[in-house]
């Protein structure tokens, strides 16, 4: 093909070979050319995304950190972000490849990874999950003494002496940029007297485990705070805990359910530092900042952000990603709460602009009615619910066994698996109705069909049916 493309403008494959480059792809491309991604019009969502970049990028308060030497020298009118959805849709703008420090943003990852490695019983023997009402560099335990959470430094240092992360980091980003800045590693150990005070004194209220080395335990912290990603890789990893904890570019699972639920909780309760209660009233999405001005943000079942400007505010908050933050929840719908009845003036980038139940249901029925076994399975390819009923209750199996049409039952039966039984408002079943009209050669399939089914068969569970890989492999 390579080298037919370079004598000639078109190249002709035939249907096999087609299927045969596109058959693993199969689920990806029906749901991009049906525009079934969890962003239908994703082009009109990165313009959007554009605007409010260029609006965060006007805010020119706030300074950049400055008791980390290697964190100084950062340029003020750096400013980048990227987007990643759960389907893998990737925008990016602005500086979004300059590689940076995830400073706390390593946080939430970091205690992840505990969970998912050791249990959440085993990881809150030795941290606690409220918020702490203290500054994030504070010397203080809860009243069991332990670190009130893992996202203040001495929760994330007690955690340092329970995990291994690198690895980890490089899956969740589907094995993008990864890196390490040994230069921030040292200033970290030259400046950190405040961390090491912290590290003795949980040391002092036996907070590490019995076998856990204190300096060690610090020096690890140190060296995951300096660790590098930029814009694009840390918004796959953001991405990784919006889709449950498997990495919407791999496909693998790297956290477990469990893991990630626990983990986004205490990024919306404890992740902003002292902004937190403010940023979860106003923003409503978990979220974790970072003195390298690194902002991630989750929009749990739909994507993740990573934000990254180097001006912070009072706070330790990048003035830029706050404000980003701030403009996407006020022009969409994510906030937590705005899905309750009457919130209906903000936008839903999740809506499909052509979605039309009524008009579905009628062109289903009449693909049946008329035996069109292609138009049934472009609809079987589109994720429709092929056991819609109309307003009599009848399905599409109940049209195509009233009219007699032999391959379209078959269709419906073996490859779609339909539920047999389902009656419409005269009670009858398919087959009642094959029998009714004397279409032998359809009783027969039906019968058969009857004989080998079982409810848990049937895909559509669902109102919004999932077709599976299976299925859609067996359609094409």
């Amino acid at each position: 093909l390579c080298s037919s493309a370079k004598n000639n403008k078109q190249i002709v494959m035939s249907r096999s070979v087609l299927f045969k480059c596109i058959g693993n792809n199969i689920m990806l491309l029906t749901k991009a050319f049906r525009k079934k991604f969890i962003i239908p019009d994703f082009e009109e969502f990165a313009q959007q995304i554009n605007k409010m970049y260029d609006s965060a990028q006007r805010q020119e308060g706030g300074q950049v950190a400055d008791y980390i030497p290697q964190l100084a020298k950062f340029n003020h009118d750096l400013w980048g972000v990227s987007l990643c959805t759960i389907d893998g849709q990737r925008h990016s703008v602005g500086d979004t490849k300059v590689p940076f420090c995830l400073q706390s943003c390593v946080k939430p990852l970091e205690y992840a990874i505990a969970v998912h490695e050791l249990g959440s019983e085993h990881v809150h023997r030795f941290v606690g999950k409220e918020p702490s009402g203290f500054k994030f560099n504070k010397l203080s335990l809860n009243e069991e003494d332990k670190p009130h959470n893992p996202m203040v430094n001495a929760g994330a240092i007690v955690i340092s002496s329970l995990v291994k992360m690198m690895e980890f980091l490089k899956r969740m980003t589907g094995t993008e940029y990864v890196g390490f800045s040994n230069a921030t590693f040292q200033s970290e150990r030259e400046t950190g007297d405040r961390n090491y005070a912290i590290g003795y004194y949980l040391k002092e209220k036996k907070c590490f485990p019995d076998s856990a080395d204190m300096i060690a335990a610090l020096d690890f912290y140190f060296q995951l705070c300096s660790i590098e990603v930029t814009c694009e890789s840390g918004s796959v990893m953001a991405a990784t805990l919006a889709n449950g904890g498997i990495c919407p570019t791999t496909g693998e699972r790297v956290l477990s359910a469990e893991a990630v639920r626990n983990t986004l909780s205490l990024m919306h309760s404890c992740g902003m530092y002292d902004f937190s209660g403010q940023f979860a009233f106003h923003v409503g999405l978990p979220a974790k900042s970072g003195v390298s001005g690194a902002v991630l943000l989750v929009v749990p079942n739909v994507m993740g952000v990573m934000c990254w400007s180097p001006p912070l505010d009072r706070l330790g908050n990048s003035v830029r990603g706050i404000h980003f933050c701030q403009e996407l929840v006020s022009y969409y719908n994510f906030h937590n709460y705005d899905n309750l009845r009457h919130f209906t003036k903000k936008h839903d980038p999740r809506r499909r602009s052509d979605e039309d139940p009524n008009k579905s249901v009628v062109n289903l029925m009449f693909s049946a009615y008329s035996g069109d076994v292609s138009a049934l399975r472009r609809f079987a390819l589109s994720a429709v619910n092929m056991e819609q009923r109309d307003y009599d209750s009848r399905t599409v199996l109940h049209i195509a066994a009233a009219e007699g049409h032999v391959e379209a039952v078959i269709f419906l039966t073996e490859i779609c698996k339909v539920n047999p039984h389902m009656k419409d408002r005269w009670g009858n079943t398919p087959l009642d109705d094959a029998m009714q009209f004397g279409h032998d050669v359809v009783v027969s399939v039906l019968q058969e069909y009857q004989r080998v089914y079982n409810d848990s068969d049937s895909p559509y569970d669902t109102e919004e049916a999932n077709t599976t890989l299976e299925t859609l492999e067996s359609i094409v």
